[in-house]
């Protein structure tokens, strides 16, 4: 996933607290989707255009509206 991550893991591990917690169905790795997420408004694209190394387009804005 290297090519795919905008930030560090140092970043990250700054971020990590403020993730929302799993309740029962495992979440989709948060590094990944917050990637997505700064691909996606860096771009200018529409949410269901993401690449799909990002994860789905739903979760992607559903965590960007959260």
């Amino acid at each position: 996933m290297s090519g795919l991550s905008w930030l560090t893991d140092e970043q990250m591990a700054r971020l990590r607290p403020y993730f929302p917690k799993s309740h029962g169905k495992p979440r989709v790795d948060g590094q990944r989707v917050l990637s997505g997420i700064v691909f996606v408004k860096r771009s200018g694209l529409r949410w269901r255009d993401a690449p799909k190394d990002y994860g789905p387009h739903e979760t992607l804005y559903n965590r960007w509206k959260r």
